[in-house]
C-alpha cells in the first residue's frame, strides 16, 4: 500500500469512528421522551423543536390517567424525560417521586402563564407547568338523538334510545366526578354515602354503555359514523370531531363541570433535564402556545398567546367558559387515601 493509499485509509477509519461516535452518544443525548395523552401536540410544533434543539421527541402514549400510572409503576417512573399530567395528580406524583419541582430559571417563558393555573407545593415551589385547560362535557348527534341535551341527568340515567349508544371516558376521576355532579354533589366529596348513591348510578347505567374508553378524533370515530349518539369527552376533542361531522355537539350540563389543568411535569429520574426544561419553556413561547390552543381547540393559560389569538376561539364559550359555567364548575382537589380507595374500588366493579 503506498503512502496515499495509507493516508486515504486512515482518513476513512477516523471518519467512519467519528460517524460511530455521533450515532453512539450524540443521538442519543439528544432524544427526549415524552409520556402523555395521543393526537395531543401538534406535529409542525414537535418539527420546529427538534429542529432548533438538534433533538429527536419520541412519544410514550397513555390512554388514560390509571394507564399512565402503570406505566411508571412498572418502570418505577423511569425512562421518560417530561411527563404530561393533570393538576390534581401532581402532588401523588411527586410524593412518589415520579416527577420533581419545576427551577424556574429554567422556564423564563412562566412569566407569560396566568398564577391562578400555576401548581404550587407546600414550600411555593412550582409542581410542573400548565400546558392547557379545560372542561369535560357532552358530545352527542343532534341529528340522531332529536332532543336537547342540557343535564348530567340525560348521560347518567339516559332514555331508552341510547341502549348501548353511549361511550363513558375509561378513567375513575372522570366518570365518578361527573356522576357526583350529576347528583348535586361536590366532586370532591369524600363522603361514603354520596359515593355509595355514584356506586348505583354507575351500575343502573351500565346497560346503556357500549364501552368504557375514549374515541378517536379521526372520520372512524363511531359518535361521527353514528354508531353512537351520546358520550363523555373533553372541549376541545369533541371541536376537533366536528370537523368531520356538523351534526355533532357539545356541552357543559347546566349543574356545571370538572375543571382540568393539564401540566408538563418533569420526570425526576431523567437524564435529560436541561433538554426538558428546554421543552417545556418552547411550548409557552406565545407564538407557540398559541399555535397549540388553535390546534387543539383547548384554552392556553399563556396570557401573552392569548393576544395573538382570533375572536372566534376566545369567544367561544366551548373553548373558555362562561363565568356562570365556571361558578358551578370544580377543580379536581387531592383526596384521602381512604377515598380514593372507594372511588377505585367502585370504578373496579364497574368494569368486571
Amino acid at each position: 500500500m503506498n503512502q496515499k493509499n495509507i493516508k486515504t485509509f486512515i482518513f476513512i477509519a477516523i471518519l467512519s469512528l467519528f460517524c460511530k461516535v455521533i450515532d453512539t452518544y450524540g443521538f442519543e443525548k439528544n432524544e427526549l421522551v415524552f409520556l402523555t395523552w395521543d393526537e395531543y401536540v401538534d406535529p409542525d410544533l414537535i418539527k420546529k423543536f427538534e429542529k432548533k434543539f438538534n433533538a429527536i421527541v419520541k412519544f410514550v402514549y397513555f390512554e388514560n390517567d390509571e394507564k399512565r400510572n402503570e406505566l411508571l409503576s412498572f418502570t418505577k417512573g423511569t425512562g421518560y424525560d417530561v411527563i404530561l399530567v393533570a393538576d390534581g395528580r401532581l402532588a401523588t406524583y411527586i410524593k412518589r417521586g415520579w416527577i420533581t419541582p419545576i427551577n424556574t430559571s429554567n422556564v423564563p417563558n412562566l412569566k407569560y402563564i396566568e398564577s391562578r393555573f400555576i401548581p404550587l407545593d407546600s414550600n411555593g415551589k412550582i409542581k410542573a407547568v400548565p400546558y392547557l385547560w379545560g372542561t369535560t362535557g357532552i358530545a352527542y348527534r343532534r341529528d340522531l338523538l332529536k332532543m336537547d341535551i342540557y343535564s348530567w341527568k340525560q348521560l347518567y340515567n339516559p332514555t331508552e334510545i341510547l341502549r348501548k349508544k353511549i361511550i363513558m371516558i375509561s378513567d375513575s376521576t372522570d366518570t365518578i366526578n361527573l356522576a357526583l355532579k350529576c347528583l348535586g354533589y361536590s366532586l370532591n366529596t369524600e363522603d361514603i354515602k354520596e359515593l355509595d348513591e355514584v356506586d348505583k348510578l354507575l351500575l343502573s347505567q351500565k346497560p346503556f354503555v357500549r364501552s368504557y374508553s375514549y374515541t378517536t378524533l379521526s372520520k372512524e370515530s363511531p359518535l361521527v359514523t353514528g354508531e353512537i349518539w351520546m358520550l363523555m369527552m373533553y372541549n376541545g376533542d369533541a371541536l376537533s370531531l366536528q370537523k368531520h361531522n356538523p351534526e355533532i355537539k357539545f356541552l357543559v350540563p347546566s349543574e356545571g363541570t370538572q375543571l382540568w389543568v393539564d401540566c408538563l411535569a418533569l420526570n425526576s429520574s431523567s437524564t435529560k433535564k436541561e433538554l426538558a426544561l428546554s421543552f417545556i419553556n418552547f411550548f409557552h413561547e406565545p407564538e407557540n402556545a398559541a399555535k397549540s390552543a388553535l390546534y387543539l381547540n383547548y384554552a392556553t393559560p399563556n396570557l401573552e398567546a392569548k393576544k395573538l389569538l382570533p375572536s372566534e376561539h376566545l369567544n367561544n364559550t366551548n373553548i373558555y367558559p362562561s363565568e356562570e359555567i365556571i361558578s358551578k364548575s370544580e377543580f379536581v382537589k387531592q383526596l384521602s387515601p381512604l377515598a380514593q380507595k372507594k372511588r377505585n374500588n367502585i370504578f373496579f366493579k364497574l368494569l368486571h
